[in-house]
């Protein structure tokens, strides 16, 4: 075993009283403070622990299997004896395993297969900053765990860079932090020159790192392609000459990887390209000097697939600061960001949960039986629900399509797959073994990034190109590492699904189609009759094929990737499909019914009878006869697209609307409760037209048919007769003044689309000045909460003055307001003393 210290080390003994005396801990320790391999065997021999596994989870699998690797070389041993890993595709544990080192997605399947975590006592989330939407929900569904089954199960999360405060106070749990072991690094920026391409920035900075410091160097990239482009331009640099260019990815051989984990056997330096894998958890010896692209390829959602794809953005402050100290483990460093030093970096990673689609989220909840977890960022509502859309048409849930959807038998057997719901669909829809290895092929090809590098819109050429690959001529247009990559996957994806028939040499034109409307559902696409390059989707939208497309003239396509455009959302990826197989595998979602609709076109209604595939209407004939009884629904539909203002509002019943919103926002305890004052908005009388206005639409067949009196009642049935008289007091319509007149009042509630809750403005009373002689204060609604804004007019009814505070102007503005006015109206009172005269609606009797 090896005595190696670590900064850890002497805290070690308070995370194990810590977790001795509390289940939960939040672990801060900076890079190379040793938490990822000495906590978990410090904790093997602790009593509560009662002999039972440790799992640790890494975010990556280089970080994974180096992790277990190094605690297992630690006790002397192999991994797959007392330490060993779990990673997709790939384990190395035994019957005498008890520290178990997995990625998050491991954990989600390991806790819904068995809820209780049998013979499991602690939990660790390492590098937990990283906020993997996997880790996100093994958070959740561990604390649920804890919660409700296992209370003694321990829960540590540890990283080097995460808001320890915030998470200790989600977590209701100690926090304990140690001190890396570092040296000090130099900072410097290394600015691009002008259109200068990242490989060329990264040579340059490589060649100035070698001739002016010692030690190895490692330059963080995005990508792969990122790499092999910096490796390229290496390849000729004099100042590289004799130094081993080594490449570190996850897509990377085991034994590659393990060659870059360890040092030069013969004492070469060392240059490592390397993704963000070597941003934690993983240690490179001899490394004094970082290269930092300040790139990383992180996902985000595309709509364009559906999918979440890596995309190249800009790494977070603390991802920088963590990639320097890199630089510092050893001695003394450098770290060169080759940004400019003005450019200004987001503080923390934002958590995947808010920028990633969440069908695989909300299929794991829907399995799991409660929604209500609780996350460190709850998931946004919008994907959600889009999400559960999607997995209706999967087959995975059924039900309302709300929080209340269940998991169907399919959607369990989808889970089990651990990948994308919509490539497990497709992968599990076939039962004859060519086609289920033909499935495994275009689940590897829709995961991986393109092989050709012509582009195209034909998934069928990329098809050919892996076809033509295996029987060793690749087309010259495709990259063959890129091939060679998608055979190793789709022959995993054969392993994982037993299939042991071969993938066949070529298919019929439609039959990657037919497997992919598994998939995409939704992006069921066909032909508009008038238009050939135009696609009808069967989710009610419409696409465009490009001029030069391979796949214009076909009837039916299945659109893999799609540019959204709300103008001319375009065609991206598609293949063929088969009507007669559609209809065989989706006889449901075929239907023939007799519709009354509202068309906008020609501003009245249609009668037709459709026969359609989801929204994709396939025959529309006129009706002769429809039923009457369908008019309403349609003229219901008519103000939906029309909007509330094609309805015959007249000003009275505008300011009955705008009362109540009004006193709902000035007494809000009258919108509460079981008999609340009614939502009257925009977006409440939208969503409730076929409660409230579909009973004054029976029996007329247009919309101008709805008069003022029935559109009136209709809309004030949404407030029953004791709203409406106390809405006389509170709300009036009209109020006497001193004169012994009644002058109205007038309310406003101001909404507009992009703001629905611009709210209440200040009701208005409009007076002749003269009536209000002898009144003090500015008289008040709504029990006395809300003044008046007085209009004061001058006997001709023109505006002299707006307030809210009458008394103040008898006392500082009626002065001026007499002086000016005096001559002007002289048949009008204008006293000395206002308090004291007599208010009146006439003008003096004749020769006063």
């Amino acid at each position: 075993m090896t005595t190696a210290q670590f900064p850890i080390d002497s805290l070690l003994p308070a995370i194990r009283d810590s977790l001795a005396a509390h289940p939960r801990l939040v672990l801060e320790a900076p890079p190379g403070a040793g938490k990822t391999t000495q906590v978990p065997p410090a904790l093997l021999d602790a009593p509560w622990l009662d002999g039972r596994k440790i799992i640790v989870l890494e975010p990556r699998r280089v970080a994974a299997r180096a992790a277990a690797n190094f605690m297992a070389r630690q006790r002397g041993e192999a991994a797959g004896e007392t330490v060993g890993y779990r990673i997709r595709f790939e384990n190395k544990v035994g019957p005498r395993t008890r520290i178990e080192v997995v990625t998050e997605g491991i954990l989600t399947r390991m806790i819904q297969d068995d809820p209780t975590l049998d013979g499991v006592g602690a939990l660790l989330f390492d590098e937990f900053h990283e906020r993997h939407l996997a880790a996100d929900l093994g958070l959740a569904l561990a604390l649920d765990v804890q919660a409700s089954l296992r209370e003694d199960l321990r829960i540590v999360v540890m990283s080097a860079t995460l808001d320890g405060e915030r998470l200790a106070q989600f977590l209701d749990a100690p926090r304990l932090s140690s001190a890396g072991r570092s040296y000090p690094v130099t900072l410097a920026h290394f600015p691009a020159r002008r259109e200068e391409k990242l490989e060329h920035q990264i040579k340059r900075a490589v060649e100035h790192a070698l001739v002016s410091h010692p030690g190895d160097v490692l330059a963080f990239l995005p990508g792969q392609r990122e790499i092999a482009r910096a490796e390229a331009a290496l390849a000729g640099s004099e100042a590289a000459r004799g130094v081993d260019v080594l490449s570190l990815h996850g897509e990377l051989p085991v034994e590659q990887q393990s060659r870059v984990l360890q040092p030069d056997p013969d004492g070469r330096r060392r240059v490592v390209l390397a993704t963000n894998v070597a941003e934690s958890s993983v240690t490179l010896p001899g490394v004094r000097i970082v290269i930092d692209s300040g790139l990383a390829r992180e996902p985000r959602y595309d709509p364009n697939s559906g999918f979440a794809r890596l995309d190249v953005v800009s790494i977070a402050q603390a991802s920088a600061d963590q990639r320097a100290g890199r630089a510092g483990r050893v001695a003394e460093g450098w770290a060169y960001r080759l940004w400019p030093e003005s450019q200004r970096l987001e503080p923390q990673r934002r958590p995947e949960i808010a920028q990633v689609e969440l069908a695989g989220l909300v299929l794991e909840l829907a399995a799991w039986g409660d929604a209500g977890l609780r996350f460190v960022d709850p998931p946004p509502g919008g994907a959600m629900a889009a999400a559960r859309e999607l997995l209706l048409r999967l087959g995975a849930l059924e039900g309302s399509g709300t929080q209340g959807a269940t998991i169907t038998a399919f959607g369990k057997r989808m889970l089990a797959l651990g990948t994308h719901p919509r490539l497990a669909a497709m992968l599990l829809a076939p039962n004859d073994a060519r086609e289920r290895a033909l499935a495994c092929d275009l689940a590897a090809l829709i995961e991986a990034r393109d092989p050709l590098r012509s582009g195209g819109d034909a998934l069928a050429a990329r098809w050919q190109a892996l076809a033509a690959f295996r029987g060793g001529r690749a087309p010259a247009d495709a990259s063959r590492s890129a091939l060679a990559a998608l055979d190793q996957a789709a022959r995993q994806w054969r392993r994982r699904l037993r299939v042991e028939t071969n993938p066949p040499a070529s298919v019929p034109a439609h039959a990657l189609g037919d497997l992919l409307l598994h998939a995409f559902p939704d992006r069921i696409a066909r032909q508009h009759p008038g238009d050939p390059y135009r696609y009808q989707l069967a989710n009610g939208r419409s696409a465009k094929l490009f001029d030069d497309s391979a796949v214009y003239g076909e009837p039916w396509l299945v659109i893999a990737e799609l540019r959204d455009d709300p103008r001319d959302a375009r065609i991206l990826r598609a293949a063929p499909l088969d009507e007669a197989r559609l209809e065989r595998e989706f006889p449901q979602r075929f239907v023939s019914e007799d519709r009354v609709l509202w068309d906008a076109g020609a501003r009245g209604i249609a009668a037709v009878r459709e026969r359609r595939f989801d929204r994709i209407v396939l025959d529309s004939r006129p009706l002769a006869k429809p039923d009457p009884a369908r008019y309403a629904d349609a003229l219901v539909d008519a103000v939906r697209q029309l909007g509330l203002d094609a309805l015959p509002w007249t000003e009275s019943l505008r300011q009955w609307r705008a009362r109540i919103r009004c006193l709902r926002e000035w007494m809000p305890e009258l919108a509460k409760g079981e008999h609340a004052l009614p939502d009257l908005s925009d977006e409440a009388l939208l969503a409730g037209l076929d409660a409230w206005l579909k009973p004054a639409l029976r029996g007329k067949t247009r919309l101008d048919a709805l008069d003022e009196a029935a559109f009136g009642e209709a809309l004030r049935s949404l407030a029953d007769w004791t709203w409406r008289q106390k809405l006389e007091t509170l709300a009036p319509t009209r109020i006497a003044v001193p004169s012994g007149q009644e002058r109205a009042i007038q309310y406003h509630f101001e909404e507009e689309r992009h703001d629905p809750h611009v709210g209440a403005s200040a009701p208005v009373l409009a007076v002749k000045l003269q009536e209000l002689f002898g009144l003090a204060d500015t008289p008040r609604i709504a029990d006395g909460r809300v003044p008046l804004t007085l209009h004061l007019l001058s006997p001709a009814g023109r505006p002299l003055q707006v307030t809210q505070d009458l008394r103040g102007f008898w006392e500082r503005g009626y002065l001026e307001v007499r002086k000016e006015m005096k001559g002007r109206y002289p048949r009008h009172p204008w006293p000395d003393d206002p308090w004291t005269a007599t208010a009146t609606h006439r003008a003096k009797p004749r020769g006063t």
